[in-house]
């Protein structure tokens, strides 16, 4: 039996639905069954409830598991939340713990999401688990964020100067997770995930510009302007911070490196971003609602 954790949540969700295609038992962690009636319609799916910071939850879903995805929020307590699910997974017989990781942890990261999945990971390797890490550069998907503003504006503004970026499908991060799942010669490995190629937001926009049936611009923004309006915007300050720390990172090319992991080691060509916002382009002309990041 494999679990994945997080299993609502956009990366979690994508492996779900891949296994369950493939004809592979799968059990989806989640805290509110309300939220995964649609997992639960799948085939070889089940749905188990608990809360991964809480260990007294997570012995009934782990019962008989062998691999088990983690996956969880980026919260102020991730450290904590995803420590408690490997102290959980190996208190339950669980031989293989796979961890979908950022493409720059680091313990000194000034980014602090960094900091937290460097600590998970060495926590990981510490565990006396099998582990692999699945390091995974920024989302393709993230650009849905940025739909209100191509709709109503015409352009992308964010903090990234003229930085390049080399983003990954989430599609490729659940290909990539279900061949390890349920795979073999993956354990002790860290696989550092992107795309095809490395971008600047001018050519993102003109990429977008091409679905989204009218020009998107590339507005540069400062980081005190973006934090602003993200404040402005509803987002905690917690995850404003976070995020001013992230493009910082980016500004200076943390996340411009392109990564041959998924063709070379699974044999898969990477989804180019032309080819995602294709895929989405219904999303991009606000046509359909974005799913939920």
């Amino acid at each position: 039996m494999i679990l994945v954790s997080g299993a609502t949540g956009l990366n979690g969700s994508a492996l779900v639905r891949l296994l369950s295609a493939r004809g592979v038992p799968v059990r989806a962690l989640v805290r509110d069954p309300a939220r995964a009636a649609a997992l639960a319609a799948l085939p070889h799916v089940e749905i188990a409830v608990g809360d991964m910071a809480r260990s007294e939850t997570l012995a009934a879903p782990l019962k008989g598991v062998t691999r088990a995805m983690l996956i969880s929020s980026s919260v102020p307590t991730m450290t904590e939340v995803q420590s408690t699910f490997i102290d959980a997974a190996k208190k339950a017989g669980v031989r293989h713990v796979v961890k979908l990781s950022g493409i720059i942890p680091d313990v000194k990261s000034a980014f602090r999401f960094g900091r937290m999945h460097g600590e998970i990971e060495k926590y990981l390797e510490n565990s006396g688990l099998a582990f692999t890490h699945l390091r995974a550069g920024e989302f393709m998907h993230s650009y849905f964020r940025q739909v209100p503003m191509i709709l109503g504006k015409g352009a992308l503004f964010l903090p990234m100067e003229d930085a390049r970026i080399a983003s990954v499908d989430i599609d490729d991060i659940a290909a990539v997770a279900a061949a390890v799942l349920t795979g073999s010669g993956h354990e002790g490995k860290i696989y550092p995930l992107t795309g095809p190629e490395a971008l600047t937001m001018t050519e993102v926009a003109q990429k977008l510009s091409v679905v989204a049936g009218k020009p998107v611009k590339y507005i540069n923004v400062p980081p005190e302007d973006a934090k602003r309006a993200q404040l402005a915007a509803g987002l905690p300050p917690y995850l404003v911070d976070a995020l001013g720390e992230l493009f910082a990172e980016r500004r200076k090319g943390g996340e411009s490196h392109v990564w041959p992991t998924i063709a070379a080691v699974f044999k898969m060509k990477p989804t180019s971003f032309d080819q995602f916002a294709a895929k989405h382009a219904a999303i991009f002309r606000g046509e359909q609602p974005a799913p939920r990041l």
